[in-house]
């Protein structure tokens, strides 16, 4: 039989079996059962599916392929339970107040633009009377039909990708609408002088030859090129400009979303997790239909999708990857990478400053940048390696205030009451005043570099970003105290203690301002699906009156970070190990008393006993067990530092159990 003729039979069937259960569909969403583990579903939110090719005799998961089987049984699934395909200009309209969007509202996406879209999608879509969205990558439909296709590097079959005119035609269905995958941009270019290859749309291009890096205006020229070719080739195809964009890869960037934002587009697709919401089109998640699932898998997918994940992190010195010969450090990187995909962790919080002395004070960085030496253009290439080859996310960890910039740039100083003698704190990080513009100036800079050059999931701010009770009391930060309706003294800030109470909260809220403006920078540059993270310490989580001591305030942290992460260290908080249990019990009481606090909380424990004089290694199965504490009072996200990986310390086999989702969700 004909493989269309197949094809035919194979579709009338499966259409055929989906009307007959379908019944349960057509009850109104607030009578359909909900199932045991699917939450409800929120308003005006949308969950996008992301299809790529559909080939039955072998899915090339070189191209995410499905079988056309698969497809459909996935769509009628989709159906039976109650999910809808909503269109573009349905999402639109709610989003300027008109009709709200149905529950379990469904965008499905084709990218890459092949040729079973005209022969296998586009049949099934007119059979259901469902909408979708087509994404052609514009060079490889212009290739000429003679001619292979030059497939991110590989060469494809021409046959394996639509034309132009077949284009037309799917446009011309009433179902689809066209948006782009950018012109000539879907494919890896070097990133960094190590050779990795990275998302063309989102890197700044690393040429070995002249060595160094594409400059902003040199990337921001180039996407504009890209994005106004595959925007008039849409245009003269469909007769519509498009106004959706599909990242390659599902990788986005801030600065190419800016080009793209200036050229209409009203919506990005990305490939990260979970709903859409009518505030966030331009980083819109989707869930990505890989290795030809079954229809078991797929829906366990589909309803999993709102499930937040917990982070399993591991706290990572990039001190110990580097080494001055780079066949040692080359062997370190691949000690590390294997460790993180065996240990199971799903996040790594990797050091993107140089600290070789364990002293606090960066003088140097390990990614290329306008005012601190480079110890190793390192940073972006381990991080690529475990995003690709751990498949972990990675948090870029860095300071905030404890750069060793030019020494006249005011430091952070503290006022002594026994002699009203004003000095850097010998005993505290020696941090950079924060009140200072210039020192603003500085750092936000160095955070732009870090963004511009580097690939990462997250920042997470160091707990340098700390003032004392005594502290700052250097004359940029009186006069920011005067200005703001405080006294202009510290004596005068500690003498009453209503004026010193409100001291403690400007400078917590100053803080947690810095860090904000240090994460604009970021988004703007990397993207706005960058996610946050700052370090807490435990005493004033503990003790809310230490704000004092700290200008730390967890309920502050809980409404400005993605994620708090404590410090959950109880030797460095002085108790023994019998009392350890307790402790942290105590500290998940306190987060465990905020509602929905445990959900975007992730607890630090202790790979490392400080107070001793060698500093030892915790023993895994005392790592394991703090874990298993954390645990059994429902915290779901956590993790350790340091991790040893050069020494297997700790023990791999004593700790993956309790800190692996794989082994024990």
């Amino acid at each position: 039989m004909p493989l269309i003729s197949r094809f035919i039979l194979l579709l009338g069937a499966l259409l055929a079996s989906a009307c007959a259960q379908q019944a349960p569909a057509f009850l109104p969403p607030s009578e359909r059962p909900v199932a045991a583990s699917e939450k409800p579903w929120p308003k005006n939110h949308v969950l996008g599916i992301a299809y790529h090719d559909v080939e039955d005799r072998d899915p090339d998961q070189a191209v995410v392929a499905v079988r056309t089987e698969r497809m459909i049984e996935q769509l009628a699934w989709l159906r039976e339970n109650g999910y809808r395909p909503v269109t573009v200009d349905q999402i639109m309209a709610a989003r300027k107040g008109g009709p709200e969007l149905p529950p379990k509202a469904i965008l499905l996406s084709f990218d890459d633009g092949y040729s079973s879209f005209y022969t296998r999608v586009l049949p099934v879509l007119r059979a259901y009377d469902w909408h979708a969205l087509l994404a052609p990558v514009g060079t490889w439909i212009d290739t000429p039909l003679n001619q292979p296709v030059d497939f991110a590097g590989t060469p494809r079959q021409r046959s394996d990708f639509l034309t132009w005119d077949q284009v037309r035609e799917i446009s011309q269905s009433g179902l689809v609408e066209i948006a782009a995958h950018t012109d000539a941009n879907h494919k890896g270019i070097l990133a960094n002088p190590q050779g990795n290859l990275q998302p063309a749309a989102a890197t700044r291009q690393y040429n070995a030859v002249t060595k160094r890096y594409e400059t902003e205006d040199e990337f921001r020229a180039r996407i504009r090129t890209d994005v106004d070719a595959i925007s008039e080739k849409i245009r003269k195809v469909t007769g519509k400009k498009p106004r959706i964009w599909v990242w390659p890869y599902g990788t986005a960037d801030g600065t190419s979303l800016t080009v793209v934002g200036e050229q209409g587009y009203e919506m990005a697709l990305t490939l990260d997790d979970g709903l859409d919401a009518l505030d966030n089109l331009m980083s819109s998640p989707r869930f990505l239909v890989a290795s030809d699932p079954d229809g078991e898998h797929f829906a366990n997918s589909i309803v999993a999708v709102q499930s937040e994940s917990p982070m399993r992190v591991v706290h990572v010195d990039l001190d110990n990857v580097y080494d001055p010969d780079p066949a040692q450090q080359d062997a370190n990187l691949g000690k590390l990478v294997q460790r993180m995909a065996d240990m199971g962790a799903n996040t790594v919080f990797l050091q993107a400053f140089a600290d070789p002395q364990g002293d606090g004070l960066v003088h140097s960085l390990y990614f290329p940048n306008r005012h601190l030496p480079v110890r190793a253009d390192l940073f972006d290439r381990v991080a690529w390696q475990l995003r690709t080859r751990a498949h972990v996310k990675v948090y870029a960890w860095m300071p905030v205030l404890s750069f060793a910039l030019d020494a006249k740039l005011p430091r952070v100083t503290r006022w002594d009451p026994q002699t009203g003698a004003v000095s850097v704190d010998p005993d505290q990080y020696k941090r950079l005043s924060p009140f200072d513009p210039e020192v603003r100036r500085v750092v936000g800079e160095i955070y732009e570099d870090l963004a511009r050059l580097t690939s990462v999931d997250g920042i997470l701010y160091h707990d340098d970003a700390v003032l004392s009770d005594f502290e700052d009391a250097g004359p940029q930060a009186l006069k920011v105290y005067a200005a703001n309706g405080l006294p202009g003294s510290i004596g005068a800030l500690r003498d009453d203690p209503a004026t010193m109470q409100r001291w403690t909260r400007f400078k917590s809220r100053y803080l947690i301002d810095f860090t904000k403006e240090l994460t604009a920078k970021v988004r703007a540059i990397r993207g706005p699906q960058v996610l946050t993270a700052r370090n807490i310490f435990a005493e004033p989580m503990l003790n809310p009156a230490s704000e004092a001591w700290f200008a730390q305030n967890f309920d502050d942290f809980l409404v400005t970070y993605d994620w708090t992460a404590p410090m959950a260290m109880p030797l460095m908080e002085k108790q023994t190990h019998a009392r350890s249990g307790p402790w942290l019990e105590s500290l998940v009481a306190t987060v465990k008393a905020r509602p929905g606090a445990l959900e975007r909380t992730v607890f630090e424990l202790q790979g490392r006993d400080w107070t001793k004089k060698d500093q030892a290694e915790i023993d895994g199965a005392q790592l394991a067990e703090w874990m298993g504490v954390l645990k059994r009072q429902g915290v779901t996200s956590f993790g350790y530092y340091p991790d040893n990986f050069l020494e297997n310390l700790p023990d791999l086999k004593a700790v993956r159990p309790a800190l692996s989702n794989k082994w024990n969700p």
